[in-house]
C-alpha cells in the first residue's frame, strides 16, 4: 500500500451547529417518547403503535430526502446522528429508521426514476415505513444466491417465492424486493422491485421471535403469483445487484452508528451505577480496578465513532467509503457487545436481570456481527480491498 500521506484522510466528528441541534432534538425525543416504552415493548416483541407516527412528525423517517419530496433535506451524516441516538434508548426503534433512511429511501434516491420518486419518496417520508428485502432462507452472506423469481408477463411482472429476515416487515406499507428474472444469468439477472402490501399475491408471514431488538419486526414475506406493475421497476432490469451492494455498502454504516448508540447507552447507565454502588464502604467506581474498565469501554466507543463518522463524512463528500464502512461496521459492532458485556460485570447480579437496562444492551449488541453482511463479509472486503491498494 501506498505509504503517501495524501491517501491518510482524517476522521472529522465535530458537529456543525445545525448538527448539534439536531442531535439535541433528537436525544430529547428519546428520551421522552420512547424511553418510558423500551421495557415494554422489548417484553411484548413489538412496537408502541403510537411511536411510528411520532417518528414521521419528527421528520425521523426522510432524513435525506429532498424537502420536494416531503423529507428533511438533510445529510446522510445527519442520518447517522439520529440513528445512534435512537439506538442510545432503544436499538428497535433505531434500526426502524435505519432501514428506511440508509437503504429504502436512499435507494429510492438514487435508482429511481422522476415518476418513482415523486409517487414514493412523499410517503416515505410522511407515513409510509419501508422494507428492505434481499435475504432468503439461501441467500445470507451469499447474497445473490436468489431463489424469489420474476417473470415477465408483458404488461405485468409476477413475482414467486419467499424472503426470510426482513426489518420492519410487519409495519411496512412498500417493500423493495430483489427478485432473478434470468437465473440462467446469474447476479445479472436480478432485479429491483417496488412492491406495495397490497399487491395481489403478496403476504407478510410469520414474525421471529429474536434474543434481541425484540421489539423490531423481523418477517418472512410470501410471494404467490405476486403482480407487480411494470413501472415498478427500480433502476434498470437485470442491474439490481448493483442496487443491492450500492445501498449495503451505506446502510453498514448505519448499522455502525447503531452499535455507536447501543454501547454510549450501556456506558451511560454503567458511569452512573458504579457511582452510586457501595461494596467495602465505597463506591465501586473508586476502586482501580472498575476504573480501568471503563477507561477500556470509554476507548473503543470513541473509537467507534470516530470510524463511523469518518465513514459517514466520506460518503457525503462523494469520496470513496466502502473499505471505511466495512472497518466502522466491524469494529462498532464488536466493540458495542464487548462493551455491553462489560457493562453486565459491572453491574454485577444486577446486570444480569431485567431491572435493569445493561441486559438488553447486550442482547440487542448482537446482531450487529450478523446483518448487513456479517463480520467476516466485512473483513473480506477489508483485505480485497488492501490488497488491490498494495
Amino acid at each position: 500500500m501506498s505509504d503517501s500521506s495524501s491517501d491518510f484522510r482524517p476522521a472529522l466528528t465535530t458537529l456543525s451547529d445545525d448538527e448539534s441541534a439536531f442531535r439535541d432534538a433528537v436525544r430529547a425525543f428519546a428520551e421522552a417518547e420512547i424511553k418510558p416504552l423500551v421495557s415494554k415493548m422489548d417484553e411484548e416483541a413489538q412496537l408502541d403503535k403510537g411511536l411510528v407516527p411520532k417518528l414521521f412528525e419528527m421528520g425521523l423517517m426522510g432524513v435525506e430526502s429532498p424537502e420536494k419530496y416531503g423529507g428533511a433535506g438533510g445529510t446522510f451524516t445527519m442520518a447517522c446522528i439520529a440513528i445512534e441516538e435512537l439506538a442510545r434508548v432503544d436499538a428497535s426503534v433505531s434500526v426502524l429508521m435505519d432501514v428506511q433512511n440508509t437503504l429504502c429511501t436512499n435507494a429510492f434516491i438514487r435508482f429511481g426514476t422522476e415518476a418513482i420518486k415523486q409517487k414514493y419518496l412523499p410517503k416515505l417520508a410522511r407515513e409510509w415505513v419501508g422494507a428492505y428485502c434481499l435475504s432468503e432462507s439461501t441467500s445470507g452472506s451469499d447474497a445473490f444466491a436468489l431463489k424469489l423469481r420474476a417473470e415477465d408477463k408483458g404488461d405485468k411482472w409476477v413475482l414467486n417465492g419467499s424472503k426470510l429476515w426482513i426489518t420492519n416487515g410487519k409495519e411496512a406499507s412498500v417493500f423493495l424486493a430483489f427478485a432473478n428474472m434470468n437465473p440462467s444469468a446469474g447476479y445479472k439477472g436480478i432485479t429491483a422491485f417496488v412492491v406495495e402490501k397490497g399487491f395481489k399475491g403478496f403476504t407478510v408471514g410469520k414474525k421471529e421471535d429474536k434474543l434481541g431488538i425484540r421489539a423490531s419486526s423481523t418477517c418472512e414475506l410470501l410471494f404467490e403469483n405476486c403482480e407487480v406493475p411494470k413501472d415498478n421497476v427500480l433502476g434498470d432490469v437485470g442491474k439490481g445487484y448493483k442496487i443491492a451492494i450500492e445501498t449495503l455498502n451505506e446502510g453498514r454504516i448505519g448499522i455502525g452508528a447503531q452499535m455507536v448508540g447501543i454501547a454510549q447507552g450501556a456506558y451511560d447507565a454503567t458511569l452512573a451505577y458504579v457511582k452510586t454502588r457501595e461494596q467495602f464502604g465505597k463506591p465501586i467506581a473508586d476502586f482501580q480496578g472498575v476504573q480501568f474498565q471503563l477507561a477500556e469501554m470509554r476507548v473503543s466507543l470513541e473509537a467507534s465513532r470516530l470510524l463511523v463518522y469518518n465513514a459517514a463524512r466520506l460518503k457525503d463528500a462523494g469520496q470513496p467509503f466502502i473499505e471505511e464502512a466495512a472497518m466502522a461496521k466491524l469494529y462498532s459492532s464488536r466493540a458495542a457487545e464487548k462493551i455491553c458485556s462489560l457493562a453486565i460485570d459491572l453491574f454485577g447480579g444486577n446486570g444480569f436481570t431485567k431491572e435493569y437496562p445493561v441486559e438488553k444492551f447486550w442482547r440487542d449488541a448482537k446482531i450487529g456481527q450478523i446483518y448487513e453482511g456479517t463480520s467476516n463479509m466485512q473483513l473480506q472486503t477489508i483485505a480485497k480491498m488492501e490488497l488491490a491498494l498494495s
